[in-house]
């Protein structure tokens, strides 16, 4: 429920970024470098060259990543020629279509600027404002805060801003709460038992999203165990949850996920791949768009973590 990148924008940031702003990930149980990458709204390619390895690499469990600002990773990018030093003036096409490559907009956030607006946003998006309200479970009338994160519709581009760095990021109001609670796997697993979804499909899906980590809360504000976006918290408590779901609640945080997932499988007619590309990039759009090649790597990537939860 993440991803989202553009050449300007990153230029944008690079230009403004302070010295180093880097974190550094310590390698858990189960993770790759393309799901550290993808966890932090990175392409493996960027995270790849700011350490020195290969796309390919195999990150060692205990060993330290240090994940990049988009603006460092795109210094990285450059400084390994993996991408122009500026964009070409006479031909657009081509200077957006590295950017395109390495990362497609797929479930990507953007930090509000000081001047946003929700209507302004939702109009460079092609989307009305009450979509954009529901997506993010805001007040359609209501103000934006500079440094919260924001989900754009999958493939919007990014929007205009100016040349001054994010401001930091704000975890907005919202449901569901990111409480510093865990569950084990078997937590997830019971879950799915309710809703006849397999249980170690859920449980893959929990671990990648979040390790089965209550506190995270993704760059894109997708929140929890299962990494729900508050505007689909919103539509599960409205149309699929049969009693009020508690919004401080790890448990009900995979409950939320897990209806979703119900949902997708339901209109994808049992199609278990489908429905985890539908709960990464959107089930409209992959239907209207493709998988992205994100979305392919996360597909692949829980059906391999389901040997772990049972197969």
């Amino acid at each position: 429920m993440r991803r989202l990148t553009c050449t300007t924008l990153l230029l944008a940031l690079a230009l403004a970024a302070p010295a180093s702003a880097e974190v550094a990930h310590t390698v858990q149980p189960g993770e790759t470098l393309w799901s550290i990458a993808a966890a932090n709204n990175l392409t493996t390619r960027t995270v790849a060259a700011y350490n020195g390895l290969s796309e390919d690499a195999q990150v060692v469990l205990g060993s330290t990543i240090r994940v990049p600002t988009a603006a460092e990773g795109y210094a990285a990018l450059q400084n390994a020629g993996m991408v122009a030093a500026t964009p070409q003036a006479a031909a657009p096409a081509q200077a957006a279509a590295p950017a395109q490559a390495a990362a497609p907009a797929v479930q990507g956030g953007y930090t509000v600027r000081p001047g946003d607006t929700l209507s302004g946003l939702a109009a460079g998006a092609g989307v009305s404002v009450e979509a954009m309200a529901a997506m993010n479970g805001l007040d359609p009338g209501g103000l934006l805060i500079a440094g919260t994160v924001i989900k754009l519709p999958d493939g919007a581009p990014a929007p205009a801003h100016s040349a001054e760095p994010a401001p930091p990021q704000v975890v907005p109001e919202a449901n569901p709460t990111p409480t510093a609670s865990r569950l084990g796997a078997a937590d997830v697993q019971a879950v799915a038992a309710q809703y006849g979804v397999s249980p170690s499909l859920a449980a893959a899906i929990a671990w990648q999203e979040s390790g089965f980590n209550n506190a995270m809360v993704s760059s894109a504000n997708a929140r929890g165990v299962m990494q729900v976006m508050p505007g689909t918290w919103d539509y599960v408590q409205r149309n699929l949850a049969t009693r009020p779901l508690d919004p401080l609640s790890a448990t009900d945080n995979v409950h939320a996920g897990v209806m979703y997932l119900r949902r997708l499988l339901d209109e994808t007619g049992g199609d278990e791949s489908a429905a985890i590309a539908g709960y990464y990039q959107g089930l409209r759009s992959v239907r209207e768009r493709g998988l992205y090649d994100d979305t392919s790597r996360y597909v692949d990537n829980v059906q391999a973590l389901r040997g772990r939860f049972g197969g």
